[in-house]
């Protein structure tokens, strides 16, 4: 018992301090996680082909109301994460080629998430992909419009932000 304790004791003073500092890390989208984000938007295409006719186009207005429908039709429904978290992905590929923000896999101790990083706030991400699911889930009604207009104002708010 008391070895386990010196051991112990000796990797917490041969740790850097920095280690403890920052709790989270992000890095580049794997290749992987690409072919997943599209494997996931390709999907809901599908399902918005198939029930309205309609694709999803990388035009706001249009891919918006796709993913309303999509919603407000029940062809999604909160049971069904993996295709809420998609509608996530799509809102995060607009804003993306709206606003110049960069995909980026963010990791902490809950987990690896995919997010959005502002250019220039290192420290600063959005989350698009769990916007509409975490709603949903839980049965509250989506307003694909507003949760995309919040992750707009979050942009916005990271942006106008002091830089220290």
């Amino acid at each position: 018992m008391i070895r386990y304790f010196v051991v112990l004791l000796a990797f917490c003073l041969l740790v850097p301090m920095s280690t403890y500092a920052q709790d989270w890390r992000s890095e580049p989208l794997s290749p992987i996680d690409r072919s997943y984000m599209q494997d996931q938007r390709n999907g809901l295409d599908e399902l918005a082909r198939r029930h309205f006719g309609r694709v999803l186009n990388g035009k706001k207005d249009n891919d918006l109301a796709v993913l309303q429908r999509l919603l407000d039709d029940g062809i999604v429904g909160q049971e069904q994460v993996a295709q809420l978290q998609a509608m996530g992905f799509v809102l995060g590929e607009l804003l993306k080629s709206e606003r110049g923000l960069i995909w980026t896999v963010y990791i902490d101790r809950y987990g690896r998430s995919r997010a959005l990083q502002v250019p220039g706030f290192e420290k600063d991400f959005i989350f698009p992909v769990t916007q509409i699911s975490r709603k949903a889930e839980v049965g509250i009604r989506v307003d694909v419009r507003k949760a995309y207009a919040d992750l707009e104002q979050a942009i916005e708010d990271i942006r106008n932000k002091p830089l220290l």
